[in-house]
C-alpha cells in the first residue's frame, strides 16, 4: 500500500487488525486520520531539510512520516512497546528516522540531543496525550537546552489558556509560565472527528517559539509568587500572597506591592509577567 495513505482510516484499521493493537486509555492514544491536518502540523512547525526534529508519541507513524519527508532527521520517542513493531513496518522506507522506546518524562533529553543531534537546536513536534501535556511541556521549557520551537497538539481549552492575555478569564499560572519562556501562537483548531478513536473534545495546534532572552531572575521564587497569586483567584493579590504560607507578614507584602506600583486590591488575573517579576524581585525570601 502506498505510504502516502498511511493516515487513511482504512490503513489504520488494517494495521490495528494485523498487530491486534488495543488503544490504551491510560496512555491517551488517539491516532490522526486526516492527511490535511498532518500536513498543516508540519507546515506550522516550519520544517525544512536542514532541521532536526524530536517527536514525542509517534503512534503508528502518521505524523512521523510527513516529518521525515521534510526534515533532515527525526528522532521519535514512543512509550508503548507494542507500537515498536508497527513503526518498524510503517516507517521502513525512511533512513532518517530513529525510534526510541521510553517515557519522555524519564529521558535525559539534553543527553539525547547531544548524542543524536550533536547539540544542534531541534524542533519539537508532538501529538501529546492530554493527561500529560503540562508536565511534558514544563520539562522541555525548564530543563532542556537547544530547542528552537515546540509545535504540539493539545486540548483546545489548554491552548486558549496558554495564549491568554492578562485580564481574560482564561489567563492563569499556565499563561504566565508559557509566556515567560516562549512567544505562543495557536496555528489552527483541530476537530475531534479527525482522530481514531474519537476523543470527546476538540484540540488545537499551538506553536511555542522559544524566547532568546529569558529574564535573569530567581525563577523558582518567581513561579512561587505566580502560583500563590493564582491559588485563590477571587482574592486580591495581597490576600493571596499573605495567605499562601510564605514566611512573610502581611504588612511587608503590602509594602512590597506598593514599591512594585501594584494595587493591593488587584487580582492576579490582571497582572502581567513584568508585574510578577517585580513582586518576586522585591519580596524577601519565600521560605515556607
Amino acid at each position: 500500500m502506498s505510504k502516502d495513505r498511511l493516515y487513511s482510516p482504512r490503513y489504520v484499521k488494517r494495521i490495528i487488525d494485523k498487530y491486534d493493537f488495543r488503544f490504551s486509555k491510560s496512555l491517551g492514544q488517539n491516532f490522526l486520520i486526516d492527511g490535511n491536518i498532518v500536513g498543516n502540523i508540519v507546515e506550522s512547525a516550519n520544517i525544512t531539510k536542514s532541521d532536526y526534529v524530536l517527536e514525542i508519541g509517534p503512534g503508528i507513524g502518521t505524523l512521523t512520516e510527513e516529518l521525515a519527508r521534510k526534515a533532515k532527521k527525526v528522532v521519535a520517542i514512543e512509550i508503548d512497546e507494542g507500537l515498536l513493531p508497527v513503526l518498524d513496518e510503517t516507517l521502513e522506507e525512511y533512513d532518517n528516522i530513529e525510534i526510541i522506546h521510553g517515557d519522555i518524562l524519564d529521558i535525559d533529553i539534553n543527553k539525547l540531543i547531544q548524542e543524536k543531534f550533536n547539540n544542534t537546536p531541534v524542533k519539537v513536534v508532538a501529538n501529546l496525550p492530554y493527561y500529560v501535556t503540562t508536565p511534558i511541556i514544563g520539562k522541555l521549557l525548564e530543563e532542556v537546552n537547544y530547542i528552537d520551537s515546540i509545535t504540539v497538539m493539545v486540548q483546545k481549552e489548554v491552548a486558549d489558556r496558554m495564549v491568554a492575555d492578562p485580564g481574560s478569564k482564561t489567563y492563569g499560572s499556565l499563561s504566565v509560565f508559557i509566556n515567560f519562556y516562549t512567544d505562543p501562537e495557536i496555528s489552527f483548531r483541530v476537530p475531534k472527528t479527525v482522530f481514531m478513536p474519537q476523543p470527546k473534545i476538540d484540540s488545537a495546534i499551538i506553536k511555542l517559539n522559544i524566547k532568546e532572552d529569558i529574564p535573569n531572575i530567581d525563577k523558582d521564587k518567581f513561579f512561587k509568587v505566580v502560583k500563590a497569586g493564582f491559588s485563590k483567584r477571587r482574592k486580591t493579590i495581597l490576600n493571596s500572597l499573605s495567605s499562601y504560607g510564605f514566611n512573610i507578614d502581611k504588612e511587608t507584602i503590602r509594602k512590597c506591592l506598593e514599591q512594585a506600583n501594584i494595587k493591593e486590591k488587584e487580582r492576579a488575573e490582571k497582572l502581567s509577567i513584568e508585574d510578577f517579576i517585580n513582586i518576586s524581585t522585591i519580596l524577601p525570601s519565600l521560605d515556607i
